[in-house]
């Protein structure tokens, strides 16, 4: 199947409606995936011990995404590279390899003493918090392969354009996910953030399985498929295409525990820490569509990169909506409903989450052009570019997040707010000023 056997896509000229209605399916998914961030923080924030249940339930999935992060980017790379058979079979080797090495990861982690110095002597979690979190982390150990072989999944699900299949697994995920967690709610006495955990992975395993078995029939006609020039098959072609974007992801996902560590060590640190994955889930809520904008990238700008001048204006205009959008919450009297009446703040944590939201405004529009830039690189295979504007993120974040601490001693929220802006802005600019003349000279 090709984009020009999709009604509405076509490879010459291509509509912003039939952007939007391809992206639409792909926006659901990771809109319904930042939903169950408010949503299982809503349950913790209504059962005992709520500050210290959110507090560890959000170090405790900090540090799973960190270590999932190498594999995120198997979405992009099986949209961008499974042709036929012979790609299939190689990405999907080198995915098996992927998810064997990042649980042996967690299993690590796992390990009471290596724990122990990651969360009380380098996060500086006070102890009670430290024993949750480990817990919750054991219990989060086969997150990130099943998230690895979903993502495989989905990206061949995009490459053939079946975007609400995609969108489907999320709706099983949140399906699963919010069974599990009323089910032990109402019948267990489980501390918060073990029964967020719980309810993460029963969530994230029958996605993968629902993925894959959507993928079927699509499977089945790739193995059936002729490879073309040009399509890389051996695992080290493969890993010098990858590596780039697993180390973009790695710094990605290594801005969540640089954040932690710096409230840790703030002003108002429990406070801060118990807001924090309140205020990014809502954020993520509206910057989620632009995660999701990369693979519409990969898919629709055209070897050619016909369609750019098109996918890129449509992105745009998401973003500044998204952001506008964000803004209607933060600036009015919903801002309070939110956290007080669905995610469950007192009102003392909702004073701390007032202006850290109200910063972090900018962030959706940003998500938008970062990832258009980002998978014209993709398409061009100029992956290490992606890795430079990330670490330029992840540096600048942590420049911003030590100075606004170690110096002017801001509250950790209002800091990590400030330093996540700066990071991103900073990354734009890179790409804005270097992906041009790479995708030329590529």
């Amino acid at each position: 199947m090709t984009a020009s056997t999709i009604p509405g896509i076509t490879t010459r000229a291509i509509r912003p409606a039939s952007i939007v209605l391809f992206w639409l399916p792909l926006a659901a998914t990771w809109f319904m995936m930042g939903c169950e961030g408010p949503y299982i923080a809503a349950i913790v924030a209504r059962m005992p011990a709520a500050e210290s249940s959110l507090a560890a339930f959000g170090v405790a999935t900090a540090l799973a995404w960190l270590i999932e992060s190498p594999i995120m980017m198997l979405f992009s790379a099986a949209t961008a590279l499974v042709h036929g058979r012979d790609s299939y079979l190689a990405l999907r080797r080198f995915t098996n390899i992927l998810n064997a090495a990042v649980t042996l990861a967690m299993v690590i982690l796992s390990i009471p003493p290596l724990f122990r110095f990651v969360g009380v002597t380098l996060i500086g979690l006070p102890p009670e918090i430290s024993r949750m979190t480990h817990v919750a982390l054991c219990i989060l150990i086969p997150w990130p392969a099943a998230i690895g072989y979903r993502r495989f999944y989905q990206g061949v699900l995009v490459r053939h354009h079946l975007t609400r299949r995609v969108a489907y697994g999320t709706v099983v995920r949140l399906t699963s996910m919010s069974v599990t967690a009323a089910l032990l709610a109402f019948t267990t006495s489980l501390p918060g953030a073990t029964l967020g955990a719980v309810a993460l992975i029963a969530g994230v395993i029958t996605e993968a399985l629902a993925s894959r078995w959507m993928a079927r029939h699509v499977v089945r006609s790739v193995m059936e498929s002729d490879e073309p020039p040009g399509s890389l098959l051996s695992l080290p072609d493969i890993a010098r295409f990858y590596y780039p974007l697993a180390l973009t992801s790695v710094l990605s996902m290594a801005l969540g525990p640089l954040v932690t560590f710096g409230l840790g060590r703030s002003r108002a640190p429990l406070e801060s820490l118990a807001v924090w994955p309140v205020l990014t889930s809502l954020v993520f809520l509206f910057r989620s569509g632009g995660v999701a904008f990369q693979e519409v990238g990969v898919a629709l700008i055209g070897t050619q990169r016909e369609n750019d001048q098109a996918v890129s204006r449509t992105a745009v205009w998401i973003g500044v909506f998204a952001s506008l959008a964000l803004a209607l919450v933060a600036l009015t009297p919903f801002e309070a409903t939110w956290f007080e009446r669905v995610s469950g703040l007192t009102h003392g944590l909702t004073r701390f989450a007032v202006w850290p939201v109200r910063i972090m405004i900018l962030l959706p529009v940003t998500e938008y052009l970062l990832s258009i830039q980002r998978a014209r690189l993709i398409l061009v295979r100029g992956t290490r570019l992606i890795t430079a504007a990330t670490a330029i993120e992840t540096g600048g974040l942590a420049v911003a997040l030590f100075v606004l601490i170690g110096t002017f001693d801001l509250v950790g929220a209002v800091a990590g707010a400030i330093a996540m802006v700066f990071g991103r802005v900073a990354a734009n600019a890179f790409l804005a000023f270097e992906s041009a003349h790479a995708i030329r000279s590529l």
